[in-house]
Formats: C-alpha cells, sequence, structure tokens
C-alpha cells in the first residue's frame, strides 16, 4: 500500500468525550523515605497535557486539521488548564461546567523518566446527555467526521443520540469504545476497540481466523461500517463487510509508554477520512502514527512533519531518487525541521571526482541538497550525438549513492527552470565562470528572496575531455 500525507488542513473533526487533565510532577529522586520502604521524589518540574477526549483533539490539530472539542469538566484550577493548553493548540473547546465536582485528573510521579506513582482524581459526572446534545449539534455544521472518545466516566449518556444526528448529516462516526456493552455504539462507521476490551465482548480468540470470524459477527449484530482491533505487538486487523480482513504489523521500533496510543490512533483515522482518504490508507497512516507515540514518555501528540517523515522512511523517499510529488513532501518535512534546502543541476553522464568535489561543496552551503539531473533527451541536444553514455536511470542512481546528496530528480527540459518554481530551494548553486546573473534561475531563487551562489570546477576534471580521451584510444 502506497502511503501519502493527506490534506489535513481542510479536514475539520469534532470529538466528543470524556476529557481529563494528564499532570506530571517530575523530580529527582536520590534518598528512601525513614517513614517508609518507599522513594522520595524531589519534585523539580511541574507539567500539564490535555487528556483522554482532550488529547485526542490535541492529536487532530497537532496533524493541521482543524478540531473542536465538547466535554464535561469541573469549575476548578485543573478545568482552566484544560482550557489554556486547548486554546493555545487551536482546538475550539466547549466544556459543560459542572459545579462542585472535580475535573479529572491522572496525576503521575516521575523520575528518571520512569512512573513511580499514579494518582487518579475523578467521580462519575451528572452529566445532563440534552445540553451535551445541543452543544455538539451547534458544532455538526461543517464537521466532516464525529469521534466519541469514550472512557467511561461519565461524559457520554446517549451514544445513539450523538450517532443519528451525525448519521443524518452524512457524517461518518468513529467510536473509541469502553465498557462490556458494545450496543450503545451501534451504527456507528467504526469502532477500534483494543483486543483486550474486544474479547471482554466477543469473547476469547484463538487465532486470526477466530478474530476474523468474530468481529464479523459484531459488525453484523451492531449494524457497524467497520471494526478496527488494536492488537499491541501484533499490530492492527481491520474489518470491513464483504471485504478480506487487513492485518498490519506493529510499527514501533521501541516502545518507552503506551500511555494515549489509542487516542492517537482515532485522532490520525478521524483526520485522515475526514481529509478523503479510504479506510485502509487511513488505518496505515494510523498503524505509523501509534509506533511514534509509544516511542515517547507520557501523553503526547504526533505532528505532521513527525507523521510525514514516518511516510518518507516507508516509502524509501527520506534519501534517493524521488518523483517530484514525493520531492515536495520531503523538503516540506525539511523545512519544518528549519533545515536550508540546496539545489544543483546538471548532466552528470559520468562522475568524476570533480563532480564529487563540487557536490561535496554545494552541500556544505545548507542542510539538504537536490541534485537534479538532465534526462537523456536532453542530454542529447545539449552534447550532441552519441551522448549520453549512461542513461538517465544508472545516472541518478551513482549520485543518490553520494553522501553529499540527499535528493536525486530528473527534469526534461532543456534547463531547471519549471522545477525551480516548484521547489524554490534556499540556496541555487551552480559550478563553472559564470557571473551569479548568468545562472540559468537566479532569476526565479532571487525574486523570492533565495540565494545564488557560484562555485569554482576542480581543474583539469571534464565529462567531455574523459569521453575523448576514451573515444580517441
Amino acid at each position: 500500500m502506497k502511503l501519502s500525507m493527506p490534506r489535513f488542513e481542510s479536514a475539520p473533526v469534532l470529538v466528543v468525550g470524556d476529557v481529563m487533565l494528564d499532570r506530571y510532577w517530575h523530580g529527582g529522586t536520590s534518598r528512601i523515605s525513614p517513614e517508609a520502604p518507599v522513594p522520595v521524589v524531589k519534585v523539580e518540574q511541574i507539567e500539564d497535557r490535555p487528556g483522554g477526549a482532550a488529547n485526542v483533539a490535541l492529536n487532530i490539530a497537532a496533524l493541521g486539521a482543524p478540531a473542536s472539542l465538547v466535554g464535561v469538566t469541573g469549575t476548578d484550577e485543573a478545568a482552566e488548564s484544560l482550557g489554556n493548553s486547548l486554546k493555545a493548540a487551536g482546538v475550539t473547546a466547549v466544556f459543560q461546567r459542572i459545579a462542585h465536582q472535580p475535573t479529572i485528573v491522572k496525576l503521575r510521579v516521575m523520575s528518571r523518566h520512569q512512573q513511580l506513582l499514579r494518582i487518579d482524581f475523578e467521580e462519575a459526572f451528572a452529566t445532563d446527555p440534552v445540553a451535551l446534545a445541543g452543544d455538539v449539534d451547534a458544532l455538526l455544521k461543517g464537521v466532516k467526521v464525529l469521534v466519541l472518545s469514550d472512557y467511561g466516566k461519565g461524559a457520554l449518556k446517549n451514544h445513539q443520540a450523538l450517532i443519528q444526528a451525525a448519521r443524518a448529516r452524512n457524517i461518518p462516526v468513529l467510536a473509541d469504545p469502553k465498557g462490556k456493552d458494545f450496543s450503545i455504539y451501534r451504527g456507528a462507521s467504526l469502532i477500534t476497540p483494543n483486543l483486550s476490551e474486544f474479547e471482554t465482548i466477543v469473547g476469547g480468540c484463538a487465532d486470526e481466523a477466530e478474530l476474523v470470524a468474530k468481529g464479523a459477527a459484531l459488525m453484523s449484530d451492531l449494524e457497524l461500517g467497520a471494526l478496527l482491533v488494536t492488537r499491541g505487538e501484533h499490530g492492527m486487523t481491520l474489518l470491513r463487510p464483504e471485504h478480506p480482513a487487513l492485518h498490519l504489523p506493529a510499527r514501533a521500533r521501541e516502545v518507552f509508554d503506551v500511555t494515549g496510543a489509542g487516542d492517537t490512533v482515532i485522532s490520525t483515522l478521524a483526520a485522515a477520512i475526514a481529509a478523503g482518504e479510504e479506510l485502509p490508507h487511513a488505518v496505515a497512516l494510523a498503524n505509523l502514527a501509534a509506533g511514534i507515540v509509544v516511542g515517547k514518555l507520557g501523553t503526547a501528540a504526533i505532528s505532521a512533519p513527525e507523521l510525514r517523515r514516518a511516510i518518507q522512511r516507508e516509502e524509501g523517499s527520506e534519501r534517493g531518487v524521488l518523483s517530484l510529488e514525493q520531492l515536495l513532501l520531503a523538503i516540506d518535512d525539511a523545512r519544518a525541521h528549519n533545515e536550508r534546502i540546496v539545489f544543483t543541476n546538471g548532466c552528470f553522464d559520468i562522475l568524476h571526482a570533480g563532480h564529487v568535489t563540487y557536490l561535496e561543496q554545494a552541500r556544505a552551503q545548507g542542510d539538504r541538497l537536490i541534485v537534479a539531473v538532465n534526462d537523456d533527451a536532453s542530454v542529447s541536444r545539449l552534447k550532441g550525438p552519441g551522448r549520453p553514455i549512461n542513461s538517465v536511470d544508472r545516472r541518478m542512481a551513482v549520485l543518490a549513492g553520494l553522501g553529499a546528496v540527499d535528493w536525486v530528480i530528473s527534469f526534461a527540459e532543456g534547463t531547471p527552470e519549471n522545477l525551480l518554481t516548484h521547489v524554490r530551494p534556499d540556496v541555487l548553486v551552480k559550478g563553472g565562470d559564470y557571473s551569479v546573473e548568468q545562472v540559468v534561475g537566479a532569476d526565479i531563487v532571487s525574486a523570492y528572496g533565495g540565494t545564488v551562489k557560484v562555485l569554482g570546477l576542480v581543474e583539469n576534471s571534464s565529462t567531455t575531455a574523459i569521453v575523448e580521451k576514451i573515444r580517441s584510444r
């Protein structure tokens, strides 16, 4: 399955569910308490992060999609912290605030990146489901996906009213389910239980065949559009009526903390579906995102640059020969990491020492080097009959093997000017005895504030000279 980065900016998602505050106390520990055999933590930093449904909304916003949130809180300091964090991230949050009840807080005591203790502050909320449904209805217009983020804490009391309200507007509903009764999610477009939650409902599954069979029966019974079972180190299984099961392996290279991984899965799914992606593609993206988040400490959001870089690794486009679409994605990611893009071009028919030195000098002008290569027809027009000696595929493969070169792309025109208008490098580099004004494309790059540089060539190094020498023997 070929992966690409969706256009998340046009994919508004509404999240409804149990919001909570994940609070972290960080500090060092060097002694045992004289009062009890427990470590003493000297708290040096207090960190608040949105959790639960708020983390789902935060993840959606971090991907670049418009996110809104409806939930229930108290009227306390924790609710203020939640609201401020979400507002700073660009999330539109509407809270049903209930006096004299605490906002749900999960307090974790951390030392040396290890969780020593978790303390929960929570009470079941006396939510007004009619008022909450009204808040949801007011935000549904223009939304492309509705997410029910259910932690069983009391925010969601009438799931069917929300599902039917979305379905009446042809809005897909994704639910992250909890509890022992999945009938409350009847008619949802997709539910995403983990394996334990799934087996609580359908019974144990001895193998994948049994999982698929029981999943199909559950989909039929609950009139679900699809079912995604997340299976930890065994990856994910997507089930759809009248489609073969899709099994995706886990992508995590190293599991550090699984906190919030389910939130990452459903948020990436929701944003991708809202952006118009087909479900298998959206699931593959969610699988990649989950592989990133479990390598982080605590509740964490996945950013668009992180997901884009993971896609590039998956598609083999982190370095090497790229299409224009792949190159533009790679450039977007590099710029998100404040990397400076350098561009040069040429025929590079027979690679020699002069080329290698020149490309090393070009790479030193920034962080990423793009080498644009004339295709075979344009080389023939420039150099005459009998050229190139090596085909464009071979020339690009050799260039891609050089340590100084990040990305290689070919172009068919006589000049790279069209390519430059798409790539918009920070630095355009050319070798030779040109003045800056004589460099092809200098006017394009200079017009948007880029830099044009001319580097000298290594003496006694010329492809044409090498070819003539070989032919004269």
